[in-house]
C-alpha cells in the first residue's frame, strides 16, 4: 500500500487530484466549526440528546451539535438525487433527457441542485422555527431566523458544491468522501467515550472486545461482498475479413454481487432521517408517536430500514446496469453465451442472475446496518449507532476510492521495451 502511495504522488494529476480532495476535506472540516449566528450553545446541548440526534450529528461530522452551517449536512441533496430518479420513471421528459448522454445528465444534474437548495430552504425553516421555541436563539426574532435559515441553506449549497468539485476534479464520489469524511472524524471523540464508560465501569472490556471482533467481521465481510462477483461466460463468433480471422475469443461478463455499493445505504438513512427529525420540530402527540416510532433501535425503525435498503438496492442497480444494453451490445458484436439464443433470452438471462444477486447483497446490507440495533441490548453499549451503518459506508467508499485510485495508476503505468 505505501508502495501504490509512493507511486500515486509520482503522478502529477493523481497528485493534484489527492491534494485537492484533502483541500475540500479540509473546507469542509473548517466549516463544520462556523455556528450558524444567534445561537444559545448551552441550550442547543441539553436539547439535542438522544440517538437520533447521535444519528445525524455522525453524519453531519460533529456539525449538527453544533448547529454550524453545515449542520443540515448534504441530507437534502440526496433527498433531492432520490426525487429525481423517481421523477425519470415518471416523467417522459426526464426520461427522455436521461437517454440523452452527458449534455441531459447536466441538466438532471441542475434540477437536482434546485431541488437541493428548495428542501434545504424547507428543512432550515423548520429547524430554526423549531428551535426557536425551544429557547435556542439568543434574540429570538424575524432577522435573526432569517439570518439562520439562509447559513444553513448556504451551508447545505457550498457541501453540495463542494461534493461536486470532488468528483469533478478529485478522486472518488464527492457526495459519498463528505460523508465518510464526516464519520471518520467523529472516531477519535466515539472512541474516548468508549474509554470513559470503561473506566466509570458502564461497560465492561469484553463488550468492547466483542464489538471490536463485530467490527472485524463487518469488515471483512463487506470487503467479501463488495469484491464478490458472477461471471457469466461469453464465446465470441470468428469471423473471416480479407486474409485475417476475428473473434473466436471466450471471456466473462463479471456481475457483482451488490453492484449499488453504499448508495442504498445512504439513501435509507436520509429517507428515515427526514420525517423523525420533521416529527421533532412538531408539538402534537401524533408527531411525539412518529418520532418515538422512528427512532433508531425500535423494531419499527429497524423493519423499515430493512425494506428500505433492500428497495433502494434493486432501484440503484436498475438505474446503473441494463441487462438488454448489455445483451444488445454482445449481439452487436458477435458474441453469445453458450446455450442461449443472442439478444432478448440472453438479456433475460442476465437479469435473472444479477437479480439473485442484488437480493444477496441487499440482504446482508441490510442485515449489517440493523445489526447494532440488537447489539445494544447484548454489550449495553449506547453508541453503537457509530458501528454497523457507519462502518459499511466508511469500507465501502474506501473500496470504491481505492479502486479508482489503482485505476488511474494502472492507466498510467508502462514499462519500456528493456528494463
Amino acid at each position: 500500500m505505501l508502495d501504490s502511495l509512493r507511486s500515486a504522488f509520482k503522478v502529477t494529476e493523481l497528485r493534484n487530484k489527492v491534494l485537492f480532495t484533502l483541500m475540500m476535506f479540509l473546507v469542509f472540516r473548517l466549516g463544520v466549526h462556523v455556528p450558524v449566528p444567534g445561537v444559545n450553545v448551552d441550550a442547543l446541548q441539553n436539547l439535542l440528546q438522544g440517538q437520533l440526534f447521535g444519528v445525524f450529528d455522525v453524519i453531519s461530522g460533529g456539525a449538527f451539535r453544533r448547529l454550524s452551517i453545515f449542520a443540515m449536512s448534504i441530507t437534502p441533496y440526496i433527498n433531492a438525487s432520490i426525487i429525481m430518479s423517481l421523477l425519470q420513471i415518471v416523467i417522459p421528459r426526464l426520461e427522455q433527457l436521461a437517454k440523452e448522454g452527458e449534455s441531459g445528465r447536466k441538466v438532471i444534474a441542475q434540477y437536482t441542485r434546485y431541488g437541493a437548495v428548495l428542501l434545504g430552504l424547507i428543512q432550515a425553516i423548520g429547524m430554526c422555527v423549531a428551535l426557536g421555541r425551544q429557547g435556542v436563539f439568543i434574540n429570538p426574532g424575524v432577522g435573526t431566523y432569517t439570518v439562520a435559515i439562509l447559513s444553513l441553506t448556504a451551508g447545505t449549497a457550498l457541501l453540495m458544491w463542494i461534493g461536486e468539485k470532488i468528483t469533478e476534479n478529485g478522486i472518488g464520489n464527492g457526495i459519498s468522501l463528505i460523508i465518510f469524511a464526516g464519520i471518520v472524524s467523529r472516531l477519535p471523540s466515539g472512541v474516548a467515550s468508549m474509554g470513559e464508560q470503561v473506566s466509570a465501569g458502564v461497560i465492561s472490556v469484553g463488550s468492547i472486545l466483542l464489538l471490536l471482533a463485530l467490527g472485524l467481521l463487518i469488515i471483512a465481510g463487506v470487503v467479501a461482498v463488495n469484491e464478490g462477483q458472477r461471471r457469466i461466460s461469453v464465446q465470441y463468433a470468428k469471423r473471416v475479413m480479407g486474409r485475417k480471422v476475428y473473434g473466436g475469443q471466450s471471456t466473462h461478463i463479471p456481475l457483482k454481487v451488490n453492484q449499488a455499493g453504499v448508495i442504498p445505504i445512504i439513501f435509507a438513512m436520509s429517507i428515515l432521517l427526514f420525517p423523525a427529525q420533521i416529527a421533532q420540530w412538531i408539538n402534537h402527540p401524533w408527531a411525539r408517536a412518529v418520532e418515538s416510532a422512528l427512532s433508531f433501535g425500535t423494531a419499527i425503525n429497524s423493519v423499515i430500514y430493512f425494506v428500505v435498503i433492500i428497495f433502494f438496492t434493486y432501484f440503484y442497480t436498475a438505474i446503473v446496469f441494463n441487462p438488454m444494453d448489455v445483451a444488445d451490445n454482445l449481439k452487436k458484436y458477435g458474441g453469445f453465451v453458450p446455450g442461449l439464443r443472442p439478444g432478448r433470452s440472453t438479456g433475460e438471462y442476465i437479469a435473472r442472475v444479477s437479480s439473485r444477486l442484488t437480493l444477496a447483497g441487499a440482504v446482508f446490507l441490510a442485515l449489517i446496518a440493523i445489526l447494532p440495533n440488537f447489539m445494544i441490548a447484548v454489550t449495553g453499549i449506547s453508541t453503537l449507532y457509530f458501528g454497523g451503518t457507519a462502518l459499511l459506508i466508511v469500507v465501502g467508499v474506501a473500496l470504491d476510492t481505492m479502486k479508482q485510485f489503482e485505476s488511474y495508476l494502472l492507466m498510467r503505468h508502462y514499462e519500456g521495451f528493456m528494463k
